[in-house]
């Protein structure tokens, strides 16, 4: 209509061109008209239908938006990106969980898709493929025989016993290799506790004595490192004073320092035949619902000699991982616990996720939030797609 021709003209400033001709009207108001049509046979105006005051023209006469800074210069291409990325995930990070257990053949563990209980000749030869794509760390969970579990775990420091023999065999093996052991009574506890148990309540200093014991007998058959994962107040301290005060000053101690009582430790817990013979494990792991507490236990850990510090499980608490790597100058580990790690498999069989491409970026997920080392039962294939290159 003539009255909406005639504010135009008076916001813009601008004469309609004579005759049939275009008239172009441009101006700085907010609201930005970018033309205007006139006819000496129409009285109608059209309008461009969406008005964008920040887009202009560029000598060319193309759209430009007067932006200085952009960020997408350094994502052009996959060489820039490689130049300038912040966190990149390779096989020396990783440490692999290898389950073991005194028997002849392999056991399939359902709930973890491509993993296996490996008999010990099996664990090395798993071991040595792991190794020759760059995995160089390595941590031992057993299986133990239901009638050598006792509520004090005395079979934790049989010299003789699975672990001992398999550090022995995969420092043999390969020398070079970092092997770590867990520091826990639940694989051989009767009460499928990491402590010993007392009319249901978890003992913590007696715990402690029985720990210091499994530490010592797994250094003396030359594991690089300890990781006590039972969640009982002063072991890293009491592990660390018992290591020292037997020689072994240069063993390493991996602390378990937030240790959630989380349900993503199941197919974990499959694996070892290891679940909690009543109640749960609250009173010694802590809530998942707390993330300053996880700040008291690295304070701990950290005064009583830990070398490295670890949470656990590892996706849902990357908040923690972050916490911790800003307040501590150790290494922080994540453990990528069997729950998360199964579930990958589980929509990777089902077709519903890219497996590779998912596990390759959880993985950089933990480096982003500040993990320097991480555990995960995809090392092995993580490492070999690493391996092939992104490109794959």
């Amino acid at each position: 209509p003539p009255i909406i021709m005639l504010t135009l003209l008076l916001l813009l400033g601008e004469g309609l061109a004579n005759g049939g001709r275009t008239a172009h009207i441009t101006g700085t108001s907010r609201m930005h008209v970018s033309r205007v049509q006139a006819t000496t046979t129409s009285s109608e105006v059209e309008v461009d239908p969406v008005p964008n005051p920040f887009i202009q023209r560029n000598s060319d006469g193309g759209p430009w938006v007067q932006q200085r800074p952009r960020p997408r210069r350094n994502r052009q291409s996959e060489s820039v990106r490689r130049m300038v990325r912040e966190n990149q995930v390779t096989a020396a990070d990783f440490i692999y969980p290898l389950f073991i257990h005194n028997a002849e053949e392999n056991d399939v563990i359902p709930s973890m898709p491509g993993c296996e209980r490996h008999s010990l000749p099996s664990m090395v030869k798993e071991a040595k493929e792991a190794y020759a794509v760059g995995v160089r760390s390595f941590v031992l969970f057993p299986k133990v025989e239901d009638e050598l579990k006792t509520n004090r775990g005395e079979e934790a420091y049989n010299p003789e016993g699975i672990v001992p023999t398999a550090v022995r065999m995969l420092k043999e093996a390969l020398p070079e290799s970092i092997v770590f052991t867990d520091v826990a009574l639940d694989p051989y506890s009767s009460m499928g506790h990491d402590g010993i148990v007392e009319d249901g309540r978890i003992l913590n200093d007696e715990t402690i004595e029985q720990l210091c014991k499994q530490a010592l007998c797994q250094a003396r058959a030359g594991c690089d490192f300890v990781a006590p994962s039972d969640m009982m107040d002063g072991r890293v301290g009491a592990i660390r004073d018992a290591l020292d005060a037997h020689g072994f000053t240069n063993v390493g101690i991996l602390a378990y320092t937030a240790k959630y009582a989380s349900a993503y430790y199941g197919p974990f817990r499959d694996a070892l035949d290891s679940h909690p013979g009543f109640g749960d494990k609250k009173t010694y792991q802590q809530d998942p619902a707390n993330g300053k507490e996880a700040l008291i236990e690295l304070a701990l850990d950290e005064a009583e000699g830990a070398d490295m510090v670890m949470v656990k499980p590892g996706l849902p608490y990357l908040d923690v991982i972050r916490r911790l790597k800003d307040n501590t100058n150790l290494p922080v580990a994540a453990y990528h616990v069997s729950g998360e790690y199964s579930m990958l498999k589980a929509a990777a069989e089902k077709g519903w996720l890219d497996e590779r491409k998912v596990a390759l970026e959880t993985l950089t997920c933990f480096k982003r939030a500040g993990a320097d080392v991480i555990l995960t039962y995809y090392a092995k294939q993580a490492a070999a797609w690493l391996q092939e290159g992104e490109d794959a």
